[in-house]
């Protein structure tokens, strides 16, 4: 950091800070405090109510919340004696808590606190010296606290006495999720546990609802929480989106054309590159665009899945031994070893030579890498939320603007491209979402989901920390208490029946729920603690030296050639018993497969993506080639009449387009396949097979008379509805509300098939006006 008070305002929440703090401030050579970390100060000394930091990444929320948490700390936080107790942060991953108990070790070691980032790679000794001591700073996942309260029941007590504040990191990665339905459970048996209400603290990059933000911090009482939001201030932002397509005909002389990019420094035109594997692929075009423009300096490279990281990294590799450079390109995603990511963080961090990082979302979150000049996104973004916290990683040094570059492929067109290629549908996503982007919008929160899976997980959890506990205590502690709320009673005791048939729990004569022959060995097992299902994998050895995993429902075969870590290898040898996969080092190799899907899109963005077709000027921030494929788009769109036009004929079925997002899709094609139409959601719009527009319309208008349709109505098969760890032991009703709840908007099919309709009228109308014309 390289933000003391320049203010009056700023110098008096400075000096409320403890002097030790104040102390250590001056010796980093802060010249300021930055605003979040300034607006912070007061309200969490007061400690009247929880607080939610939202800031762009990389802009000092962390000493944000820890300058005065720690102060309060130092001063008895309340509590009788100095230094009593300890601060919780709970942290979604291994590597955030590695760099937040660096950087908090820092300043604590001058204010004789200790700091222990709690994960399996920690000794057990200092685990117990924590416990032992109760204070200072613990920063652990949610998964390494679940394991605290299975196994270490009768300590929960005096350990969540100890906790002064709960900090939760990076929110937002949380919220709407079964691990978040976790955390929150947690943290309220920890105030259970202390017969007190901790305070609670929420740092965050990216907040699409602040009230929705709030309620997931403290559910049911969001009006006790204090938001501070700083993420829009001093943002400047400097972008282009460039069009490739695969295929790309052009004169040879137009190869070296430069243009003038917006950036603000020369780019070349996508150039006909020639490879032996995939010649004249837009892939290639962009790997040399990267290398061209990215060498000299730090970046991050998004291109949405650890398979087009390999490949990516792998061209940009053999470019730079075609030149004979030092090869700048570095490869982070979460199958690859934690050594192997740790050179990639350090090489980025250390600031003396240029380094590039080709990644997933393991880079997303608010781990410490130093200044990032750029950050490119290749096809669209998992989101606009993810794309605006991948976009802080960029421009936070002092006088530098974030700088993004989103690089979109799209195919050739022919007589035989279906709509969605016509539309440029990759390209005008990409597009919807930088405009939504710069409008400061972000998708919300969805409203509270059941999250029935992870209420399993819980139910388990409390009766190993209790010993057993009766029906009446874990409706309270879990239900009750604010956590589990969609849950009705009748739904609670009906999952308890349940699991106690499939021999989850047993009851025992004084009515205590303790857990059964198959819930002894769930709670047992090595995994009981995470709320998420996490696969079996293989792990890659080289030469010792351990380079990731990969899948095992993707098993390699011997002689395969591979490419990972950026480099290529050969399958020497498989030990299937210890899911050992050797490898050497091979000129040959392809990306194994990976499982994983894009995000989900929101109505918003399918609204923006109509308004972006819909429009004739020009978009200022586009490239000549993607400025051509938009007009292409455009031209589709208008032709078909799609501003107005829901139901298209296409070849022997039908395309209903609805310009909504992916739960109401979904809803409306399971909906829609209960009513006798095979119906599947494919992005922009659903198709329908062997169905004809009057077909369509006659079903839609039958449903428009009907009341919103139930879960049951769309005649989900159990097994379909199967997403989360622990769906297999629900009861068939809950199991299917709790599908529905998270991945199914059923509120809105009433609207959305009247609009259809009224879309469909007008059509006719139309028709029929030109008609008599």
């Amino acid at each position: 950091m390289t933000n003391l008070p320049a203010s009056n305002s700023e110098a008096s929440s400075f000096l409320l800070l403890d002097p030790r703090i104040q102390q250590w401030i001056w010796a980093q050579g802060w010249t300021s405090l930055r605003s979040i970390q300034q607006q912070a100060i007061a309200p969490l000394l007061a400690a009247q109510s929880d607080v939610i930091l939202a800031a762009a990444t990389s802009a000092g929320k962390t000493e944000a919340a820890f300058l005065p948490l720690l102060t309060r700390l130092l001063q008895g936080g309340g509590h009788e004696g100095s230094q009593a107790g300890f601060i919780l942060s709970i942290s979604p991953l291994k590597a955030l808590i590695n760099d937040q108990t660096q950087r908090l070790s820092a300043l604590c070691e001058s204010l004789d606190l200790p700091v222990l980032g709690w994960h399996g790679d920690v000794t057990a000794g200092k685990k117990l010296r924590f416990l032992q001591g109760l204070r200072g700073v613990l920063v652990i996942t949610p998964e390494s606290l679940e394991a605290l309260f299975v196994n270490k029941g009768t300590t929960i007590p005096a350990f969540a006495t100890a906790i002064r504040s709960i900090v939760v990191d990076e929110l937002h990665s949380f919220i709407d999720t079964e691990r978040g339905k976790q955390v929150q459970s947690l943290m309220n048996r920890l105030d259970l546990a202390a017969g007190t209400r901790i305070t609670r603290v929420g740092l965050s990059a990216t907040l699409g609802d602040t009230a929705l933000a709030a309620d997931f911090l403290r559910p049911g009482q969001q009006r006790q929480v204090t938001t501070i939001d700083t993420g829009s201030e001093g943002y400047e932002l400097r972008l282009i989106v460039r069009g490739y397509l695969d295929d790309w005909e052009k004169p040879q002389a137009e190869a070296t054309t430069v243009a003038a990019d917006p950036v603000g420094f020369p780019s070349c035109a996508p150039s006909n590159v020639q490879d032996d594997d995939v010649p004249g692929s837009a892939k290639h075009a962009i790997a040399e665009y990267l290398y061209q423009h990215l060498r000299g300096s730090n970046n991050l490279v998004f291109p949405n899945s650890r398979g087009k990281v390999e490949e990516y990294a792998d061209l940009l590799r053999r470019y730079s031994e075609r030149e004979n450079v030092p090869n700048e390109f570095w490869t982070h995603h979460g199958s690859l070893s934690r050594e192997i990511r740790e050179e990639a963080e350090a090489a980025l961090k250390q600031g003396t030579t240029a380094a590039t990082a080709i990644c997933t979302t393991t880079l997303e979150l608010g781990i410490d890498i130093g200044n990032i000049r750029s950050v490119v996104q290749i096809g669209p973004p998992p989101s606009v939320a993810s794309l605006r916290q991948r976009l802080g990683r960029s421009g936070r040094r002092a006088g530098e603007p974030a700088i993004l570059r989103c690089l979109c492929r799209e195919d050739k067109l022919t007589p035989k491209s279906p709509l969605s290629d016509r539309l440029r549908e990759g390209l005008v996503q990409t597009i919807a979402m930088v405009r939504l982007l710069t409008q400061a919008w972000v998708e919300p929160p969805r409203r509270e989901a059941v999250h029935a899976s992870t209420l399993v997980q819980q139910l388990l959890s409390v009766i190993a920390q209790r010993g057993g506990a009766t029906a009446q205590e874990l409706w309270t502690t879990l239900v009750s208490s604010g956590t589990f709320t969609q849950v009705t009673k009748a739904e609670f005791i009906e999952l308890l029946h349940a699991l106690a048939v499939k021999e989850i729990l047993q009851q025992e004569s004084a009515g205590a729920l303790l857990p059964g022959p198959v819930g002894e060995e769930l709670i047992n097992s090595y995994d009981f603690y995470s709320a998420f299902t996490s696969g079996e994998e293989f792990r890659l050895l080289a030469e010792g030296r351990t380079l990731g995993s990969i899948p095992i429902a993707r098993p390699l075969t011997i002689g395969q050639r591979i490419i990972f870590a950026g480099q290529r290898w050969r399958v020497q040898k498989i030990e299937i018993q210890e899911r050992l996969i050797l490898v050497s080092s091979d000129p040959g190799g392809a990306p194994p497969s990976f499982d994983g899907a894009g995000g989900r899109v929101h109505d918003r963005v399918r609204q923006e993506m109509k308004k972006v077709l819909s429009e004739s000027t020009p978009i200022p921030f586009l490239d000549r080639f993607a400025t051509a494929m938009l007009e292409e788009a455009r031209t589709s769109f208008r032709l078909a009449h799609l501003d107005q036009a829901s139901v298209v004929p296409d070849g022997a079925g039908v395309l209903l387009l609805t310009w909504h997002g992916d739960w109401a899709n979904d809803a409306l094609a399971l909906l829609l396949t209960a009513s006798g139409h095979e119906t599947t959601n494919e992005g922009v719009f659903l198709r329908l097979s062997d169905a004809t527009a009057p077909q369509v319309v006659h079903t839609l208008e039958k449903l428009a008379q009907q009341a919103a349709p139930t879960v049951e109505a769309l005649r989900i098969r159990p097994k379909d509805a199967m997403k989360e760890k622990w769906d297999w032991l629900l009861p068939e009703q809950l199991l299917l509300r709790s599908f529905a709840s998270s991945e199914l908007d059923l509120e809105s099919l009433p609207g959305l098939i009247h609009q259809l309709l009224e879309r469909t009228r007008d059509v006719r109308s139309t028709g029929e006006r030109r008609e008599g014309t």
